[in-house]
Order: C-alpha cells, then structure tokens, then sequence
C-alpha cells in the first residue's frame, strides 16, 4: 500500500468532499510505459464502480505508440475495440507538482468485470504474487535505477537527431556531493515530492558517468514495490521538466559509459513475519529455501531474460566489465555476478538480482525475479558454488544470450515460462520481443554510416 494506508472508503470520501474536480487514472502497458488520462471526479466516481474502456491498442502497439502486426490480442482484425479496465482504489495518491490532483493506478480485466486480463502485466505480478501466498510467503522487493539526465527537452533533442545530448554535469564522478549540490533543486524535489507522492526514496546519489544518478526505492510488498518502481520513472521525467532537465532510463545511450542499472532486491516471510532467507547456523546465513529460491533465478535466467533485458538496447549494456552480467551465476555479496546474495542478519538478508536494466517494465521484471524464485523451492533446485572473485570469468556457469531475438526464441521455447506465467501472456509477450527486434533490423545506424559511407 501506499506510504500512508486508507481504506477505500475512505479514498472515495476525500475525492467527492475535495477540492479537485478531476482525478488522474493510468495503466502501464507492455514496455511499462504510464499511459493515462483525466477524468471528470463524477466520470471518475462511476468507473470506480462499473469499471472504464481503454483502447486495447494500449496492449497492441510498442513504445512509439505502433501497433504490432504479429499479435492475436488485438490489431486490425478486432477493430481496436476498448478494455475494461478497472481501477485499484488501494493506489490512491496525490500528485504534488500538479495541484494535488487526485491519482489512481489500474489494470486490465476480461468483459466480466472481474477476470484478470491475461497480457496485462501489473494482472501478471499479482498472479505469481498470489503463487507466494498459496505456498505461504509474503514477498518484499525494492528496486534501485540508475538514469542518466540531460540539459535537453524532447524537442530540442529531436532538433538535434537524438546525437550528443548535452549531461546535466560533466566527467565521473560517483558518490558526489558537489555534483549533486550543482543541481540541488532537482535533487530536493526527487526526494521531497517523490516522498509525499507515496513513492519514498531511501537513497539519491550521483554515479559513475556524466549526469548519471542512482535512486534505491525503499522496499515494500511485491505489488507496491511495482507501483513504486512504475511511478517513479514517470515521476522524475515529470519533475526534471520542471528544471529544463530530460532524465533517461535507456539501458545503454554511449558505448564508452557505463550502463543503467533497475537491480531487484528481495525477499519473502512467513506468516509471523520471519525472513525464511535467513538461518543463522550457515556460514552464509543462508536457508535450504533461500538456496532453493536462488538455483530457481540462476537456473532460468537464460530462459527468462527478456523480462530483464526487454529491448534491442538492453544487450549493449550486458558486456564484460560493465558491472552488469553476462553469465548466470550468484555469488556472496559479488558485484561481478548476475545474482548478489547479501547475508546479514534476520532483517537484512536477501538476494539482489543485478542482470535487470533501468529499461525494464518493473512489474514484468518483479514476477520473473519471484516467480523463478518459487519454481526453484517448488522443485528444490540445487544451487551451485557461489563465485569468488570475477564472475565474467566463471565458465562453468551459462552464458546468457546476447541479443533480442535470441532471447526471445528462448523464452518462447520455455517450459518453465509456462507453467509460472501462463501461455496466453507468454505467446503476446514473446511476439512483441519479436516485433522488437524486427523493428530495428531495418534501422540504419550511425556506426554503419560511419564505418562504411565514405570507405566502402
């Protein structure tokens, strides 16, 4: 639930006795894009109970709003008719740089009003959720992003050709305070605004790259964290326009810095509220079922990747010595491997998942990261021997694939993505990883006219 907890009674009280004639809906499609609109509060007031239409093309076209051709959802042959959507009165907000606005999430459900859709991807975190809940466990995660951010709005950068945008700072400089006391009023803002939107910040840095920041969003339950996670990519591109300043969470935008980090952090309880990770008595503080959860990521990593690496882009950013992974292996709180166990004490001890890319749609990459985890206690999956030292170097463990279409073709081949995500979703998602990748083989670079305009 949001930072301070209301019933839904309560929610619809303060919208009919507030002030704000209007309240701000939305719904993420696909690639984790916020898509949403106005309503009218007494427009609002009805869709809370009957449910409100949304295109269906918000599930039918890629992140340049084009529709998919290789889809059976919707498309042409259907006539783009609407979903129902309905909206989640546990998500209310207020949005503090837009008046106060009220500000609810949503999801997709079949004509019947209360079906989960299929292919919508926050149904699909709460059904591997509802998973956790059968087998008794509460899952909590956090994410972390790291984005870079630039002196540029988005029709500045259009003039420019999408080349050389201009970083809000120059040079390296990770952990800095001068930098960020250089853009001290967009800092305060993520922090402050963010907070009182219900989306709390535990940690705001500059990292290693120009303009580069880093954000730990502090952890809560697995529906939450993905609402956090979802809104606060939104939420800082809404705020830095405010200060001239363009944020991005592209994977990789230049070859010689570092990549972009969304890692997961993790863990599940008990019905007391106990961390089933932890057992004080191993040398890691690791349970059987923390070891059980872990063999299930690294297991199907390979298999599941494009929930962690969803664009064309994602795999310029997984390459050796880029602090992103390139093999699936796990290892003691190791910085070179895909998985990060960290082994603290009865609170702080949880797996962080580092493979996944500030490109991700959160709520996607939060029910691969549990539900693999659960396939591997489900099927007591043997963890193998963490690494020591370089993880790039570790040959005995996959090597994870290393574009799009191949990740794509492996997932669609997983037996194990059936049976943990269902394969209605499975055969919509593969097919818009697919369409992802054909879109851009057709795409002319400015490598390929540097390297071969004049020479060839």
């Amino acid at each position: 639930m949001p930072t301070v907890e209301i019933t839904s009674r309560e929610v619809l009280e303060k919208i009919r006795g507030g002030a704000a004639q209007k309240v701000k809906v939305a719904i993420t499609d696909i690639d984790g894009v916020l898509r949403g609109k106005y309503m009218h509060r007494e427009k609002f007031l009805s869709a809370v109970e009957n449910g409100f239409g949304f295109c269906n093309v918000v599930l039918g076209w890629d992140s340049s709003d084009i529709c998919y051709d290789n889809v059976g959802y919707t498309g042409w042959h259907t006539g783009y008719p609407d979903a129902l959507a309905r909206l989640d009165l546990g998500t209310y907000r207020t949005v503090p740089w837009d008046n106060g606005v009220p500000f609810l999430l949503g999801e997709f459900v079949e004509a019947d009003g209360r079906t989960p859709l299929a292919i919508c991807p926050r149904q699909l975190l709460k059904k591997v959720v509802g998973r956790a809940h059968d087998m008794g466990f509460a899952a909590a995660f956090g994410m972390e992003f790291e984005w870079f951010n630039f002196k540029e709005t988005p029709q500045s950068l259009k003039d420019k050709g999408y080349i050389r945008p201009e970083p809000i700072t120059p040079g390296m400089f990770g952990y800095s305070l001068l930098r960020a006391g250089q853009n001290r009023p967009f800092m305060n803002a993520l922090m402050d605004e963010l907070l009182a939107f219900g989306v709390p910040i535990e940690g705001l840095h500059t990292e290693t790259g120009p303009g580069v920041l880093e954000a730990a969003i502090l952890y809560g339950e697995a529906i939450e964290a993905g609402d956090r996670a979802v809104l606060f990519k939104a939420s800082a591109k809404e705020i830095g326009a405010r200060y001239g300043i363009m944020p991005s969470f592209m994977a990789k935008w230049n070859e010689k810095l570092p990549g972009c980090s969304g890692h997961i952090h993790q863990s599940l309880c008990n019905a007391n509220g106990d961390n089933v990770f932890y057992d004080p008595g191993d040398p890691h503080k690791m349970s059987a079922l923390f070891r059980h959860y872990v063999a299930g990521q690294v297991q199907l990593l390979p298999e599941l990747l494009p929930f962690f690496a969803p664009t064309v882009n994602s795999y310029k950013r997984l390459v050796e010595g880029a602090w992103a992974p390139t093999r699936s292996n796990w290892g003691i709180d190791n910085r070179t491997t895909a998985f990060r166990v960290i082994s603290g004490s009865a609170k702080s001890t949880r797996l962080e998942t580092r493979v996944s890319g500030s490109d991700v749609n959160p709520y996607l990459a939060l029910a691969a990261a549990l539900g693999s985890g659960l396939y591997g206690i489900e099927h007591e999956l043997e963890l193998p021997d963490p690494v020591k030292g370089n993880g790039y170097a570790d040959e005995t463990a996959a090597k994870l694939p290393s574009n799009l279409y191949e990740a794509a073709t492996r997932l669609s081949g997983s037996q194990a993505a059936r049976e943990i995500f269902g394969q209605p979703f499975l055969e919509h998602y593969v097919a818009t990883r697919l369409w992802e990748w054909r879109q851009s083989q057709s795409a002319v670079t400015s490598w390929e006219m540097e390297r071969y305009f004049e020479i060839i």
